[in-house]
């Protein structure tokens, strides 16, 4: 999402105000900078990044930035069994690819359709979807060319 500093910074002024927090500069350049990259940083990446612009801010705070920021519906946690995290600036609707090797993650362009979503539920007496997140799971272009012998053995079930 590009959009100006000042756009990005009303944006997140309004959305802070209605959860009754405040603006700071720091939450401010964190979310610049989550909304202006496509890489899904993880926290240190971040705050590697965002140090340049506020060389006083300390990884604490940007960890409280983009918990804040989440926690506004301005950016989305990316949780993995690894307990690890990656942020993601754009809320609307996509997916994701995450490559197995290097940890990269992509923006998968949709949606699903509704048809299929329930299709996926039939089975599931009562239950009501409020959300749902879909991941591939592979090798981007990067890595493809070493191939592991798990991936030779055929594709997942």
């Amino acid at each position: 999402m590009n959009t100006s500093p000042e756009a990005a910074n009303a944006r997140l002024r309004k959305a802070l105000e209605e959860t009754g927090q405040r603006f700071t500069e720091q939450r401010a350049a964190v979310y610049r900078f989550i909304t202006g990259t496509t890489t899904h940083p993880n926290a240190d990446e971040v705050f590697q990044m965002v140090r340049m612009e506020v060389p006083g801010i300390s990884l604490a705070t940007v960890y409280k930035s983009l918990e804040t920021l989440v926690s506004c519906g301005l950016a989305t946690k990316l949780t993995y069994s690894d307990g690890s995290a990656r942020y993601d600036g754009r809320v609307d609707p996509h997916h994701h690819a995450k490559c197995v090797s290097c940890g990269s993650v992509m923006d998968v362009p949709g949606k699903m359709r509704e048809e299929h979503l329930r299709s996926l539920t039939e089975g599931l007496d009562g239950f009501s979807v409020l959300g749902y997140r879909l991941e591939l799971t592979g090798f981007c272009g990067s890595c493809r060319p070493h191939r592991t012998v798990k991936e030779s053995a055929g594709p997942m079930n």
